[in-house]
């Protein structure tokens, strides 16, 4: 695969995605997130897949317009997208401080689940497209916070920018009794299994 391109601003998965040796560029979607299945599973699914088919939809879009200026080659795009799951709730990024102190207290004392949907969007130099996409789920549980641990952490800027009001590879580390999963889903994207798919594509390999 030629070119790579990661349809997110996250440095969170830049982070993991260079941590597993891959080169890509960073071309993040700006479409509005919808949600319209009725399951967490598919929810990232689908959110998922919004991000990779705009990017994608855009690249194809920009070759045809300027075909001067491009070099034929193969493309992927990874989009993804984490949620929170807690007693059937979806949580996303907070919309303020009041809306991540009210996710905090759900997730104190019990378990949530995070859920990491991933969509690879491929494009042959001919312009031909192809698309798969799985999920990742990972159980945690947090110990009981108390209303001035909630607000010190708040306090700190780190929640407002997290699904579910949270950095798991950040202080709310403090947080965390246990996990049941891979910890990198919670962080934001399960490297692991995408580098699977990847070999499986002859994407990556060690030489």
């Amino acid at each position: 695969m030629s070119r790579i391109v990661l349809a997110s601003a996250s440095p969170r998965r830049k982070e993991l995605l260079e941590q597993i040796g891959l080169e890509f560029e960073i071309c993040p979607a700006m479409g509005e997130e919808v949600i319209t299945a009725g399951s967490v599973d598919g929810a990232v699914l689908e959110l998922s897949r919004q991000k990779a088919e705009e990017v994608a939809a855009g690249i194809l879009s920009y070759n045809e317009i300027h075909p001067e200026l491009v070099t034929p080659q193969d493309i992927l795009v990874i989009g993804a997208d984490t949620v929170v799951a807690c007693d059937g709730n979806i949580l996303g990024k907070p919309r303020d401080e009041a809306d991540a102190a009210h996710m905090l207290s759900m997730l104190s004392g019990h378990t949530h689940s995070v859920y990491t949907g991933v969509t690879l969007v491929f494009i042959d130099k001919n312009g031909r497209t192809g698309e798969t996409s799985f999920y990742e789920k990972t159980d945690v549980c947090m110990y009981p916070l108390d209303d001035a641990e909630i607000r010190r952490y708040i306090a700190g800027g780190e929640p407002m920018d997290k699904a579910g009001s949270y950095g798991i590879q950040g202080q709310a580390a403090a947080f965390v009794k246990e996990i049941h999963g891979d910890y990198n889903n919670v962080v934001g994207l399960p490297v692991g299994r995408l580098y699977q798919e990847l070999k499986k594509l002859g994407v990556m390999e060690w030489n």
